[in-house]
């Protein structure tokens, strides 16, 4: 059963001004009429305005309320006004004493910006007076003809309807200037949290580029129709990256900004395009509809939507509306994304070249000065001293161990995927590096497109790579290693085999490195498995993204094929 909510007792406040105003009409009546049975009309309003005063969220009980205070207000003004009779030209001028009340129920739908409530209990009122003033008679005479009744009436409504509308008035002006964003600490108070939380459990998926790119397109294809569609941002160099695309099937975008392209134009003039052809390499032809919107922030283009259909004239002016109506805030979260991106490889980096740096200067210089050491000693052993001899020798041998695997962590700090390499041709350079240092035979399968992933993807896929390539060189005993890689952005697999004894047997430090791969593969929301190899051995699989819709098997049979050399 769902949980009752208890009503709130009535504001002290809003009962003492009732009290107040209900003893100010009955002092008023009484010094009018010198009557106290008319004091029956005050009692009357205090028991219509109680359900507005002990239900004043209610929405259907509290406007009754003051609906019906209003009617019992124009009634006890008509009846105090004829009881009162001044006489003369000023008959009516009795209404006056009952008449203030109405302040009561229009300043509370003016305290609630009900503006349009307190409009009808204007009209109520007058209504209620009218017919009041119509239907009495005063000595023969219809009350509403009294110019003193008239008077009173017009002057209390009128002063209501003005602080009605003055109340209207300087809350639409506060609206108005009031700033659409936080203040500063505010902001800056949002975003540290913001980024507090991202840095103690990665990834952050309010800075996760990727995941705001799959976001927009989800958005975007509810007001504009869309066969296909991707969000591209800058990698440098004058090319383009897909963050994510939707679509029956993969699509080769037009990534080169200085192409005679749709993109082109709309990344140089920040201005929406539409273009009859399709802004990917691989349409095969027919009609179609582009919309290519960029990505603006500020004064700095972040990045590119590209909505296709096929039909033709699917975006017109009211479509191209709406969908700049999503990208416009979209590119500020897109901008803070990359940028958090950005700063955090260029950190990863620092970090990386302080660390071989530290390595290279300290430990792996006096190790290279123990080595000298031990060649001196065997260069001044005169005495016939084998078993010392031999002693040394193991311990050269040692040391070089120690200096070769400095070197390959040097190497493995320093690899990057250098921008017109590619992620592919890292892999295999390290594969090879690594393979003919541990005496390991590489059999590579690379299938790489010209576009390419996130330079953050990239880097962390490096990694994920090279943790695999290390622990097979280490821990696995291995004498084959298959390195595959498949990159069609935004889909990436990357394969690691080898022919070791299994990842069941291997050390302490194998399992820790599994560990590290399988934290990189979460930052970028990829999907890392690890499996045994027939007839022996184990895979290192890490997918980034969904496959494309072409032989995505190649990559597969290819490494399959290499093993059985």
């Amino acid at each position: 059963m769902p949980a009752s909510t208890s009503p709130r007792p009535p504001h002290p406040t809003a009962v003492t001004a009732r009290l107040v105003m209900l003893a100010l009409v009955a002092a008023l009546t009484l010094l009018a009429t010198g009557d106290p049975r008319q004091l029956w009309w005050v009692a009357l309003l205090a028991a219509a305005g109680v359900p507005a005063l002990l239900a004043p969220q209610h929405r259907l009980l509290a406007p009754l309320s003051r609906i019906a205070e209003a009617m019992v207000l124009g009634l006890a003004a008509s009846q105090v006004a004829a009881v009162a009779g001044f006489g003369g030209s000023v008959d009516g001028l009795g209404a006056s004493a009952v008449l203030p009340y109405l302040a009561v129920p229009v300043t509370v739908t003016a305290l609630r910006r009900r503006f349009v409530e307190g409009a009808v209990l204007l009209g109520v009122t007058t209504t209620t007076l009218l017919i009041c003033g119509v239907v009495t008679r005063v000595d023969g005479e219809r009350q509403l003809l009294q110019i003193g009744y008239l008077a009173v009436c017009g002057q209390w409504l009128l002063l209501a309807g003005l602080g009605l509308f003055t109340a209207h008035a300087l809350q639409q002006l506060v609206r108005a200037r009031t700033p659409t964003e936080p203040q500063p600490y505010a902001e800056a108070t949002r975003l540290l949290t913001q980024l507090r939380t991202v840095a103690r459990q990665l990834p952050g998926a309010t800075l996760d580029p990727g995941g705001i790119s799959e976001h927009l397109l989800e958005e975007l294809r509810t007001v504009a129709s869309a066969d296909r569609a991707a969000v591209l941002s800058a990698s440098g160099g004058g090319r383009l990256v897909v963050l994510a695309q939707v679509g029956a099937e993969r699509v080769d975008w037009e990534t080169t900004l200085d192409a005679d392209s749709a993109i082109a134009d709309a990344w140089a003039s920040q201005q929406p395009h539409t273009a009859a052809r399709s802004q990917a390499r691989s349409h095969t032809g027919g009609d179609v509809s582009a919309l290519i919107v960029p990505l603006v922030a500020g004064v700095r283009t972040v990045g590119l939507v590209v909505v296709e259909a096929d039909t033709a004239l699917a975006y017109p002016a009211p479509v191209v509306s709406r969908v700049t109506a999503l990208t416009g805030p979209a590119a500020l979260r897109l901008e803070a994304a990359l940028l958090f991106d950005e700063v955090r490889s260029l950190a990863t980096n620092e970090e990386r070249q302080r660390l071989a740096r530290e390595i290279h200067d300290g430990v792996a210089q006096e190790l290279v000065m123990v080595g000298y050491g031990i060649d001196n000693a065997l260069a001044t052993v005169h005495e016939d001293a084998e078993e010392t001899a031999e002693s040394l020798r193991t311990l050269r041998h040692e040391v070089t161990r120690v200096i070769t695997e400095l070197r390959l962590s040097l190497f493995e700090l320093r690899s990057e995927v250098d921008r017109h390499g590619g992620l592919a041709a890292a892999i295999a350079e390290y594969a090879r590096t690594v393979g003919a240092s541990g005496g390991l035979r590489v059999h590579l399968s690379l299938d790489e497109s010209t576009a390419r992933l996130p330079a953050a993807t990239e880097a962390e896929l490096l990694r994920i790579a090279q943790e695999a390539v290390t622990n097979a060189r280490k821990h696995a005993g291995a004498s084959n290693l298959w390195v595959t890689c498949e990159v069609d952005p935004p889909y990436a697999q990357i394969e690691v085999s080898d022919d070791g004894h299994g990842i069941g047997d291997q050390r302490a430090e194998g399992h820790y490195g599994l560990a590290i791969m399988a934290e990189r593969a979460e930052r970028i929301r990829g999907r890392l498995e690890i499996r045994p190899r027939q007839p022996r051995g184990t895979t290192v699989a890490v997918v980034v993204g969904s496959p494309p819709r072409r032989d995505n098997v190649r990559g597969s049979a290819a490494a399959a094929a290499a093993e059985g050399e």
